[in-house]
């Protein structure tokens, strides 16, 4: 437990990877282009480009709570790595999300890093260590995954 209470591996990354058989063009299109990720991540996302200091913001509603998305773009590699600031207009609190691409001989991997999850309060179910790693993996490893075998 650190000083807060809070065990340390609260403080850890999620990291979630999935392998893909499909082209570093394809994936990186299709973290990378509105209306591709429109069909596999949010289809909720208004407008996106990837190029630093670009800003959206886009409305979900989850049921019982409301999360307007503000993502800023904070570093792009083309073909390589999106670093996004994530934050929400309803909750204090601020993630960095980082999508990493990589090729090996014929299949390509995403890495998904999210940092900061434990700067968002505890109180709210969607922000909980659990959830944020079913959420990435659900997006990894299904969503994505079946889109790009489509």
């Amino acid at each position: 437990m650190n000083r807060d209470g809070e065990a340390a591996s609260s403080h850890k990354p999620i990291v979630v990877e999935q392998s893909y058989q499909c082209s570093i063009d394809q994936l990186w299109n299709a973290i990378s282009e509105h209306r591709q990720m429109i069909k596999w991540f949010f289809e909720d996302i208004a407008e996106f480009s990837a190029e630093p200091d670009f800003e959206t913001r886009f409305f979900v509603d989850a049921g019982e709570r409301q999360f307007t998305h503000l993502w800023k773009i904070l570093e792009v590699i083309p073909k390589k790595k999106i670093v996004y600031d994530w934050r929400y207009l309803e909750y204090p609190g601020a993630g960095v999300v980082t999508f990493e691409l990589s090729e090996k001989e014929s299949t390509v991997s995403l890495r998904v890093t999210s940092e900061g999850m434990e700067s968002f309060t505890a109180e709210i179910p969607e922000f909980s260590r659990s959830s944020c790693e079913e959420g990435w993996s659900y997006f990894l490893q299904d969503s994505l995954k079946t889109y790009l075998n489509s």
